[in-house]
């Protein structure tokens, strides 16, 4: 029944649009990952006693990455032993026979990523990289995990891993923020702007996408399920600052075209989200 009423309102939303605009979508490299990747996962080099070798995984950090988190042997290959740990201020490392396979966030069904304005999003997907943060953000610890990989004489290579609180200041942090908001629907009424922007795909054109509003009651009929616990993100060299005042909340399927994006600003101290893209297939 569901299904049927969010058909009627997704109806009476294309009678009301009000603009349409040409589908482009910044994430296709990302979106595609784990097909890409499977395809490449025959060319990752074996050990040699002169290091690793590129492969054709190394073009791409999306690509990298998941082969990266999907491959054990592939993975030890490309992680620097004792790989530098550091929690906090206090630094260690990890020997590689104590080293456990990392799948990332490849076994979860989407992934999310942060950016502070559209633009950064152009970012995704560039093959001159050289490098690449890949975060989880604990929403209930307030807890940074963050993973940096270099490029060097083209292979990618995770080079530390670095454990830290989120800093916070004087504003609304948007992490303490959005877990309430994805757990609280009380409070997500309270910080949703009226109406809220919505664009999504255009059903009479598959290259075009259409923009218009909803209410509150339709938010709720087509809003995606939030994550609640984590956040993952990876910053290939995005602004992301603490006290920006708009953050972007991108996620994405693997291998399963979901795609929807939340925008977020910050008025009089307190974040709202003002607009809601859902252009997956």
């Amino acid at each position: 029944m569901k299904k049927i009423i969010a058909g009627v309102m997704l109806l009476a939303l294309f009678v009301s649009c009000k603009d349409k605009k040409s589908k482009i979508d910044p994430f296709a490299p990302i979106t595609n990952l784990v097909d890409s990747a499977l395809h490449r996962k025959d060319t990752v080099a074996v050990p040699v006693e002169t290091g690793p070798v590129p492969t054709e995984a190394d073009e791409s950090f999306n690509d990298f990455i998941y082969a990266y988190a999907s491959d054990d042997q592939f993975q030890h290959q490309r992680t620097v032993f004792p790989l530098p740990y550091y929690n906090g201020e206090v630094p260690s490392k990890i020997e590689e026979r104590f080293w456990k396979h990392d799948d990332l966030f490849t076994r979860q069904p989407y992934y999310t990523l942060l950016f502070d304005k559209e633009e950064d999003m152009d970012i995704v997907g560039d093959t001159s990289l050289k490098s690449v943060q890949v975060e989880w953000i604990y929403m209930k610890t307030q807890m940074v995990k963050k993973y940096y990989f270099q490029r060097k004489k083209g292979c990618w290579m995770l080079e530390a891993i670095n454990l830290r609180p989120i800093k916070k200041n004087e504003d609304e942090h948007f992490v303490e923020f959005f877990e309430r908001f994805a757990t609280d629907s009380l409070f997500q009424c309270e910080r949703i702007r009226q109406p809220l922007v919505f664009v999504t795909n255009d059903p009479d054109d598959d290259f075009s996408i259409l923009e218009t509003t909803l209410e509150l009651n339709q938010w709720f009929a087509f809003k995606p399920a939030l994550p609640t616990d984590r956040l993952s993100n990876i910053n290939y060299g995005q602004s992301n600052r603490d006290n920006s005042a708009t953050k972007i909340l991108a996620l994405k399927g693997i291998g399963n075209g979901f795609s929807n994006v939340l925008y977020f600003q910050r008025r009089g101290g307190q974040w709202e989200l003002y607009k809601f893209e859902d252009t997956g297939i």
